[in-house]
């Protein structure tokens, strides 16, 4: 039949995590369709619809889906699951809240966090925080399935996929959207960006946290940390990178004072390079890291700042 892909957005942007889950649902099956639902997300809807090898994107429009709560949308998906082999979706917080409750409604298995599209019913995902891939065949029937978007590459724009309008199921009203907090910033989006510089427990404050700042934005870098550093409240939560934070595979990752335990370890390690800075030559980060250097941050850090400055970045 085709595969439905659930897109990731904030209303007004549709995000990268949707190009790369339409990559892996093509390998599952074909046509894919795009479900866009919240609240004003008419743009959203056609960015979804220019996405290459998108035959349709379907829009849902309605204020109980404004905030994608996992009741209401649960509703929607079921609603539309009889057309679809496959039912995919970013491994995100808001893909991890949302299909669970959908495998369940169906009585089918969720496949979590898929790395590799083997065959349309057979996954390679991690297990034991990242250090073995486990290849799982999924049991005949609908496949649910939530993407690890750092594992496939984005599928290009320029598509001219129809863009349809459906009508929302009602809210079940089992829950409602109080408030939240985030923090803003003008660097690239963690999960997404080309360039991420790590802080660990070894820069040793909040304060000596800043002395990431001036790297990052010569490099045009996010700005990621360890557990340890969320923990010790140098940075808020939405900077972790780990098992248990954001899984980020840039071209480049700087991970200074950072020990490499085996959580930050599962979501960094698939980077395209690895360049680790600790004081510790036995520190685990420099048995993934492709350069390390041993030595004091507080001394690198600001060499490695100058050196920068020196070539033109700015």
């Amino acid at each position: 039949m085709a595969s439905l892909v659930l897109a990731e957005h904030d209303n007004a942007m549709l995000k990268d995590a949707t190009h790369k889950a339409v990559t892996a649902a093509a390998a599952i099956s074909t046509p894919v369709h795009v479900l866009v639902a919240g609240e004003n997300c008419e743009a959203v809807a056609q960015a979804a619809a220019k996405i290459a090898g998108v035959e349709k994107a379907l829009h849902a429009d309605a204020p109980s889906l404004a905030r994608q709560l996992a009741e209401p949308m649960e509703a929607l998906i079921l609603s539309l699951a009889g057309a679809y082999d496959a039912i995919l979706a970013p491994a995100t917080t808001t893909g991890k809240n949302i299909l669970p409750r959908v495998a369940a409604s169906l009585d089918t298995p969720q496949v979590s966090e898929i790395l590799k599209v083997v065959s349309p019913d057979t996954f390679e995902h991690p297990i034991y925080a990242g250090n073995a891939i486990e290849t799982v065949q999924a049991p005949a029937g609908k496949i649910i399935a939530t993407v690890r978007t750092a594992a496939f590459g984005a599928a290009a724009e320029g598509g001219g996929a129809t863009l349809e309008k459906i009508t929302a199921p009602a809210d079940p009203g089992l829950s409602k959207f109080i408030g939240e907090a985030l923090s803003k910033s003008e660097r690239p989006e963690l999960t997404s960006a080309r360039i991420v510089i790590s802080g660990g427990r070894g820069l040793g404050s909040a304060e000596n946290f800043k002395l990431l700042d001036s790297v990052a934005d010569k490099l045009h870098a996010a700005v990621g940390a360890s557990r340890a550093a969320v923990d010790a409240g140098y940075v808020p939560n939405d900077y972790q990178v780990g098992q248990t934070g954001k899984v980020v595979a840039p071209d480049l990752y700087i991970a200074v004072g950072i020990s490499g335990a085996i959580q930050h370890l599962a979501g960094m390690k698939d980077s395209r390079k690895i360049v680790a800075i600790n004081k510790d030559a036995d520190a685990p980060i420099f048995q993934v890291a492709d350069y390390g250097l041993v030595g004091d941050l507080f001394k690198s850090l600001p060499e490695l700042d100058e050196e920068l400055a020196k070539r033109g970045y700015k």
